[in-house]
């Protein structure tokens, strides 16, 4: 992976100042170094300038970026993040059309598939990725992202001028471009937050080009193009067939993901989803006489103090060595103590540029960092629930009813922490309503389904661009911070498509969650594993951890200066330390209870003090 940066402008000739272009171009990239430290270069044209970080994961020796080739007399020229699976196969059809390859690195394949398809060129390709083109040939600037997401990419306009990055930071490089937030960046923070609506960049003036689209800037502006969506058909196979199908599925999509030239390892909890993909990888790799290595996470306490849950029945780490054990894999459990939990929060905000999913994503920041030192790519098993439909809400009426998110849904405690007026003013019950209607009404559906079907559609679409984007974003930034590049298997666009598609009573024969998924992996892991109750990423239970909070939350109040002041309720803040909380009643997703509310305010007051963020409210 890597990470790239640059701007387009189609009325000045950026030539006429090059050497100035290109040190802003590269001051761009330069703040995301952390995601490809092994080389860098840049490149100015005419109407367009790029920069490049790389991460080098195929042919280390050759594939630096910018890429450029020559054709009809004028170049095009490519900067590129991401891992392009089905590289070998549209090379053979790339040569077979005439093209020719100097490298064996999958940026020149993707170059050479636009150059040869045009804007068709992303549905030809398999894999996680955002990249920008300076068109040459065509006058244009070309920006793409994958299917779901997975690979980041932000813009912005200052003065008809077009600037992109792969993250945030980059783009506050550019003059004029300055961290501001308005009632639309409150409503996604406070209302929305940790999620974020697709395609919004929280401050003012900054978009992300959303998944499965690309966008084309040129002389006449900027068009914006979807080129993928889930979509509705008739599923004709029987249960057995499709328990056949997506084991075939699953199978290529771990070995196309398998192919590197630097060394890999899985992320191993021992719960169904990441033990699959280990059991699948570990088989291949024996085939090539190679042992796989393995990671599972852990928190110091959680032996003493952790208690089960609804949505945490037990801990992961005694399953992950009998997976390991089973399967024959080099495991190693990295462990995580309360002051390293409490540091990363701010770790975490720079990574993201905004608040997150506090220590959740702190903590996955220090286990990526401890893997990195010895791998360079992983594969996980993020994803499974929402395409496979895990989560409690998939199956639990009550959690969805349509007028709330189900892994949110209820606004009560949020709106009573903001300064009354704000409250008020921010109307976040009226934003977050339309943004959850505005994803209903896309959804896809066929003539005829029961209203229970088209239920059963909406929290599958609403997870897979929402809760899933969510987590897709925490992986990514939390991961390339230590330049760690990692996969994501279950989040191949086929197995979505297809299995969106598959009917509910299929997915949970018989009542039992993920139950296709269990069918289609039999053999392949003993059955205590197969039928292990969800356990999601872990957390830390230990009261010490708490105590550091409500300390650091307790200065932040004391000081008046502190910028969150401007937002909160200090007395209303105040009342929820003094509460006893109860790590089993999440307000976000199934992790973030009560610590996790008091940890996301302290990143969001470091937020705004580390960004020296204007309120334009």
């Amino acid at each position: 992976m890597c990470g790239f940066a640059g701007f387009s402008d189609y009325d000045d000739n950026l030539l006429d100042e090059k050497y100035l272009w290109m040190a802003l171009a590269r001051r761009m990239a330069r703040r995301l170094a952390h995601r490809g430290p092994d080389s860098h270069g840049a490149h100015v044209s005419a109407h367009c300038a790029l920069a490049h970080m790389r991460l080098a994961v195929i042919d280390p020796q050759n594939g630096g970026q910018p890429m450029t080739v020559a054709r009809e007399g004028r170049e095009c020229t490519i900067a590129y993040n991401g891992e392009l699976y089905n590289a070998p196969e549209l090379r053979a059809d790339l040569e077979s059309r005439g093209y020719r390859f100097l490298t064996n690195c999958d940026t020149e394949v993707v170059l050479n598939a636009y150059l040869c398809y045009g804007a068709d060129c992303p549905e030809k390709l398999n894999g996680i990725f955002a990249f920008a083109i300076d068109d040459g040939i065509h006058n244009q600037t070309f920006l793409c992202r994958d299917r779901f997401g997975v690979k980041p990419l932000f813009y912005t306009f200052q003065n008809d001028r077009l600037a992109f990055a792969s993250e945030i930071k980059g783009l506050f490089e550019f003059p004029g471009v300055n961290p501001v937030l308005g009632r639309e960046g409150l409503c996604e923070v406070f209302g929305l937050g940790p999620a974020r609506t697709p395609g919004h960049g929280v401050f003012e003036g900054i978009r992300e080009l959303k998944p499965g689209h690309f966008a084309l800037y040129t002389r006449e502006g900027f068009r914006d193009t979807q080129y993928f969506d889930l979509s509705a058909a008739h599923h004709t196979q029987t249960y057995e067939e499709t328990v056949h199908t997506l084991r075939e599925l699953l199978v290529d999509t771990v070995r196309r993901q398998l192919i590197s030239d630097v060394p890999l390892c899985t992320f191993l909890s021992g719960g169904l989803d990441s033990s699959v993909v280990t059991a699948i990888a570990a088989e291949i790799l024996r085939e090539q006489g190679r042992t796989l290595s393995t990671y599972s996470f852990e928190f110091e306490g959680n032996e003493v103090f952790f208690t089960p849950s609804s949505f945490q029945p037990d801990r992961d780490q005694a399953w992950a060595e009998k997976v390991s054990k089973v399967l024959g894999t080099e495991h190693r459990t990295l462990l995580c103590n309360n002051d390293q939990l409490a540091d990363s929060l701010f770790e975490g905000v720079i990574a993201k540029d905004l608040p997150g999913m506090a220590d959740i994503d702190g903590s996955l920041l220090h286990f990526c960092h401890a893997v990195k030192e010895n791998h360079v790519v992983a594969l996980c098993g993020e994803c499974a629930d929402e395409i496979f439909g895990g989560y409690p809400w998939f199956h639990r009426r009550e959690m969805f009813d349509g007028s709330h998110f189900p892994w949110s849904n209820n606004l009560d405690v949020r709106q009573s922490l903001l300064k009354p007026e704000l409250a008020e003013q921010l109307g976040m019950e009226e934003y977050v309503g339309s943004r959850l209607q505005e994803t209903l009404d896309a959804v896809p559906t066929l003539k005829g389904e029961s209203q229970e079907q088209v239920r059963m559609r909406q929290i599958s679409y609403l997870n897979m661009k929402w809760f899933m984007a969510t987590l897709l974003d925490r992986k990514d930034r939390c991961s390339m911070a230590s330049g760690l590049e990692v996969r994501v298997p279950y989040c191949d666009h086929r197995i979505a498509q297809y299995v969106f598609n598959v009917p509910w009573d299929f997915k949970c024969p018989g009542g039992v969650a993920k139950g296709l998924l269990r069918d289609a992996a039999k053999g392949l892991l003993p059955e205590e594993i197969l039928l292990r109750k969800k356990s999601p990423y872990p957390k830390t239970h230990n009261p010490g951890y708490e105590a550091i909070l409500k300390q650091r939350l307790q200065y932040i109040l004391r000081d008046s200066s502190q910028p969150i002041h401007k937002i909160l309720s200090p007395e209303a803040v105040k009342g929820l330390m003094e509460q006893s909380f109860d790590y089993g009643k999440p307000w976000f997703g199934q992790l973030m209870a009560g610590p996790q509310m008091l940890a996301y305010f302290i990143q969001i007051n470091y937020w705004m003090l580390h960004y020296n963020i204007y309120l334009d409210i």
